[in-house]
């Protein structure tokens, strides 16, 4: 039986680092999901293979029920001696602007990646996690889910919501050995965060610095492991103190 881990949005930044970890810290094969990026996907695959671990990638938009369903169950048909034991909810999109202004797509497009995301993905696969009696899931939301960001309506109204589908889906799994927890990011360094004002965010930051995607990894490869089995549905803020 191969045991595999699938991470949305896993072939940049967060994503990356958390797929690379999942390989190295609890041998998962992991299935790497990309939208557009394939290059990236495969890059972030060599990388594990090079460290001996094992991956694949696999092209899909979360935000398509269709192509979600269409590129999962060819793959599980190729796969029959497959299980997947962990599921990391990473892929989000932001569209970023006050909401007086917003458009109805820059709505729509940012709540279907993540909230629909979420629901396409998890669905698919909750009822085998039950069957075999063990899952880890992992939403990744934001400090924007937590405490709502100006600017980021949207964004902050779909992590929020995942947020709450957290503790939920978390009591109604917990008899089966199931976990579902989510881990809310502050400041990281990546490409999403690339364009902001580092020096000036770093200010509000009581740790005085913006995280780096491996710390996230680490907890994330940490709630995907067996040590955290009673831990679930909890929102774990990794932020550097600025939410307390």
């Amino acid at each position: 039986m191969k045991k595999c881990a699938l991470v949305t949005g896993g072939s940049r930044g967060i994503g990356k680092a958390i797929c690379l970890k999942l390989a190295k810290d609890l041998q998962y094969h992991v299935l790497i999901n990309y939208q557009s990026n394939k290059e990236a996907a495969l890059e972030t695959k060599q990388l594990i293979e090079n460290e001996g671990g094992s991956a694949e990638i696999i092209g899909f938009n979360v935000a398509s029920l269709e192509e979600t369903q269409a590129a999962l169950n060819s793959w599980k048909e190729a796969n029959t001696d497959a299980v997947v034991e962990v599921i990391v909810n990473n892929a989000g999109i932001t569209r970023d602007g006050l909401f007086m202004w917003m458009q109805p797509n820059d709505w729509k497009s940012v709540i279907d990646t993540s909230l629909n995301g979420f629901y396409n993905v998890t669905n698919f696969f909750i009822q085998e996690m039950l069957r075999s009696k063990y899952g880890r899931i992992i939403n990744m939301v934001s400090v924007s889910g937590v405490k709502g960001t100006p600017g980021q309506t949207n964004y902050s109204a779909a992590k929020g919501a995942l947020v709450a589908a957290t503790k939920a889906l978390a009591q109604e799994v917990a008899k089966r050995k199931v976990t579902v927890n989510a881990v809310a990011p502050g400041f990281i360094k990546t490409d999403m965060t690339a364009a902001l004002d580092e020096k000036e965010l770093v200010k509000m930051i009581p740790a005085n610095r913006f995280g780096e995607a491996e710390e996230v990894a680490d907890l994330v490869s940490f709630l995907a492991s067996k040590k955290s089995g009673y831990i679930t549905g909890e929102i774990i803020n990794i932020n550097g103190g600025i939410y307390s």
